[in-house]
């Protein structure tokens, strides 16, 4: 009986899949793992690396790039362990972070779900709880209110700026970079929902969870480094806009047609006044290009909101429109 099943979805990132196991092993102990890589046809040699330096890994080749949520079902699938840790390849694990985690949820029977503490590379904090998603969290940040009141539990609280993220609380949802997740809630509540092509599946998990009675814990006891969006870095742009569709996804699957409208309306109003904003600077300071690629993002995204053909949206690498 292992203790924990650790689900790793790689996609060409080589260099930082060998690093985040090595960290694991390193970090281990006396942990009983189960270490199951799903890699969704990279073409770096990163199944040869598995291959010849880390044997042990149970490794599952996709033919084609099935996206994170499908990766993170298919690991699911191999595993035997009580506890499923997801655990991104841009991540390095820290001394006492996978025994802290399995003690909080050895310790806490209610918790379907447990994040833990990220940290930029220079040990600064980086912010991985927040708000579910709405009409309103996204028009305090189309106004910049979110930013202007960082301290503030109201406009402050999608990215819940206001918190300092040391104590242990309930959370809407953990951000997916690493998070355990118990096994019988996953057998009540289903696998992740693969509509979602990247970003808001954590947070659709998150809420079906809190749905089905189990609560969704944060646990700054277990500390890890997050290099962070080291794969998504890969597609560009066209990655923000799906962070926009799934968010849409997410509000319009959960809270209905009415709300859905309403966040896509104020994403439109938002994406107007800074491509006019970005437009007009770029005009004036012709040399800064990234002036021009913030105007041409925002056209994209605005253009999203007013046309819902699958050609109006961002190119899909798994082939998802």
């Amino acid at each position: 009986m292992k203790d924990i099943s650790i689900a790793i979805v790689n996609w060409n990132t080589k260099e930082l899949l060998d690093q985040c196991l090595d960290s694991i092993y390193r970090t281990a102990g006396d942990l009983r793992l189960e270490i199951i890589v799903v890699d969704n046809a990279s073409e770096d040699g990163s199944p040869d690396l598995l291959a010849e330096k880390h044997p042990d890994v149970i490794l599952v080749r996709n033919k084609v790039n099935m996206g994170f949520a499908a990766g993170v079902n298919i690991a699911f699938k191999h595993s035997t362990a009580p506890y499923f840790l997801l655990l991104n390849t841009d991540t390095i694990v820290l001394e006492g972070a996978l025994q802290g985690m399995l003690w909080f949820m050895e310790t806490h029977a209610e918790a379907g779900i447990v994040g833990c503490k990220l940290l930029n590379c220079d040990g600064t904090l980086q912010r991985s709880c927040s708000r579910f998603p709405s009409p309103m969290t996204e028009l305090f940040d189309a106004l910049y209110l979110s930013k202007l009141f960082r301290r503030s539990k109201l406009f402050g609280c999608y990215s819940m700026s206001w918190w300092d993220f040391d104590d242990v609380r309930e959370v809407d949802f953990a951000g997916g970079s690493c998070l355990m997740v118990r096994r019988q809630a996953i057998q009540e509540v289903g696998l992740m929902d693969e509509g979602y092509f990247m970003y808001a599946e954590e947070a659709d998990w998150c809420y079906r969870m809190w749905q089905r009675g189990w609560s969704v814990y944060y646990y700054p006891g277990a500390q890890i480094i997050h290099l962070g969006g080291q794969s998504a870095a890969k597609f560009g742009s066209d990655v923000l806009l799906h962070l926009y569709i799934s968010r849409h996804r997410f509000v319009r699957k959960h809270y209905g047609r009415i709300s859905a409208a309403a966040l896509r309306a104020v994403i439109g109003l938002s994406a107007l006044l800074r491509w006019t904003a970005y437009s007009i600077a770029g005009l004036v300071r012709r040399s800064d290009q990234s002036l021009a690629d913030r105007a041409q993002f925002h056209r994209k995204l605005l253009r999203w909101t007013v046309c819902d053909r699958v050609e109006c949206r961002p190119r899909s690498p798994v082939g998802i429109p």
